[in-house]
C-alpha cells in the first residue's frame, strides 16, 4: 500500500469547509481527476454512498465508495472500492477563523490497467493530484469568502 498525506490551512470556518468536503458530490469541483460522482445515499451513519468515476493516465475507472466512519466536524473516512481500491481520511481542526484540512490517502496501484508505469511514476501523478485537492479547496474557500 502507498500513502499520500497533505495538509492545508484554510482561512474559513471549519462547518463550512466539512459540510462542502463531506458531500461526495462537491469533491469532483475541487479533484481533477474525478470525473464524476453519481447515486450520491445519505448513510444511517450520516456519511454516504455513492458511484464514482476516475481518470488516470488516460484510463477511465470505475467504483463505489461508502462512509466507514464519520464524526461531524472532525473527520471522515471512506473506503472506495472498484478499479481502485483505497481509503481515504479528512480530518479537520479548528483554531479561531481558520480551519487546519488533512488529507490521507492509502490506495493500491490498479491492476492490470497501470501494470506499465512504474509505481514511482504512480505515487508521482498521485502527489500532484492531492496538492491539486488542497489547492483547489483552499482556492474555493477564498472564492466563498470573497462573494459572500
Amino acid at each position: 500500500m502507498a500513502t499520500i498525506n497533505k495538509e492545508i490551512t484554510i482561512n474559513a470556518p471549519l462547518e463550512k469547509i466539512f459540510t462542502y468536503v463531506s458531500r461526495p458530490s462537491n469533491l469532483p469541483e475541487i479533484w481533477p481527476s474525478l470525473m464524476q460522482i453519481k447515486n450520491e445515499i445519505l448513510l444511517p451513519n450520516g456519511g454516504y454512498g455513492f458511484q464514482w468515476e476516475y481518470e488516470m493516465a488516460g484510463a477511465y475507472l470505475k467504483g463505489t465508495g461508502e462512509y466507514t466512519d464519520i464524526v461531524p466536524n472532525l473527520w471522515f473516512t471512506a473506503k472506495i472500492e472498484g478499479e481502485i481500491e483505497c481509503t481515504i481520511t479528512w480530518t479537520f481542526r479548528s483554531k479561531e477563523s481558520q480551519t487546519r484540512v488533512t488529507f490521507a490517502i492509502e490506495y493500491k496501484k490498479p491492476l492490470p490497467i497501470l501494470h506499465q508505469l512504474s509505481k514511482k511514476i504512480v505515487q508521482e501523478m498521485n502527489e500532484r493530484e492531492a496538492d491539486f485537492i488542497m489547492a483547489n479547496l483552499q482556492a474555493k474557500f477564498v472564492l466563498i469568502d470573497v462573494d459572500s
